[in-house]
């Protein structure tokens, strides 16, 4: 089997803007706490939760990778310093990281994204791959992707090898025949092209590359996907 058969897709800041996203979730989950439990704004408050992030993330490095569930640590042990009844910490901690989970997937895709999803899952198999707990299913556009694989179910996040290999194994092709898109100089192309996979390197703001390995292509807009995709299946190497 020859060609290009597999494109794997970084989702943050490849097909939205992310920083928008995760400051409107944080604040919508603190509006839903101040509401239902108040208590945390006088054990913990605002100016502590920042410490209290690092001390989670201190006593928990096994689970770095896993955005969510160093959240839902985070989250029951601020109900714990606010006096929360500990029977119900982890039904509550669930409660609070699921208005967080649910701001956290309303995105807003940069021009163009769906029409070249639509395009690529008809002419390829089409893999998610994300360090975050962005969903394609609740971001509303599961039914492009083939597979995603994040990095709390890879057990490791980019630069690790180890969800790249997932999806190619996923897909049963050679990292020859795929090929990876991401705005991330390391974390995508680099890494990609440490498993022999081919990139393309979302650039949005016209960065200059400095990396030793360079992209097989760069482009300003996911819209330019198809047609550069094009041309790198004419240029399959053999």
């Amino acid at each position: 089997m020859t060609g290009i058969h597999l494109i794997t897709l970084d989702l943050d800041d490849t097909l939205w803007e992310v920083a928008p996203v995760i400051v409107r979730a944080e604040q919508t989950l603190q509006d839903w706490l101040n509401q239902e439990h108040p208590a945390w704004l006088q054990h913990v408050g605002h100016d502590g939760l920042a410490s209290l992030r690092r001390e989670i993330a201190a006593q928990h490095p096994q689970h770095r990778h896993d955005l969510s569930r160093m959240r839902l640590l985070l989250l029951e042990e601020l109900l714990r310093r606010s006096a929360h009844p500990e029977h119900d910490v982890p039904r509550a901690a669930q409660a609070a990281f699921e208005v967080f989970l649910t701001a956290r997937n309303q995105v807003t895709l940069f021009d163009g994204v769906e029409q070249v999803l639509a395009e690529l899952s008809r002419n390829y198999r089409v893999h998610a791959l994300s360090n975050g707990n962005a969903d394609v299913h609740r971001v509303g556009l599961g039914r492009y992707f083939h597979e995603h694989f994040s990095a709390a179910r890879a057990g490791q996040a980019k630069p690790h090898p180890r969800m790249f290999e997932m999806a190619l194994e996923a897909a049963g092709v050679a990292p020859e025949q795929a090929v990876h898109v991401g705005d991330h100089p390391e974390q995508d192309v680099l890494a990609a092209r440490a498993v022999g996979m081919r990139t393309v390197w979302v650039n949005a703001t016209g960065s200059p590359w400095t990396g030793e390995a360079t992209p097989d292509a760069v482009i300003r807009s996911v819209r330019e996907l198809p047609v550069v995709l094009r041309r790198l299946q004419d240029h399959t190497p053999p």
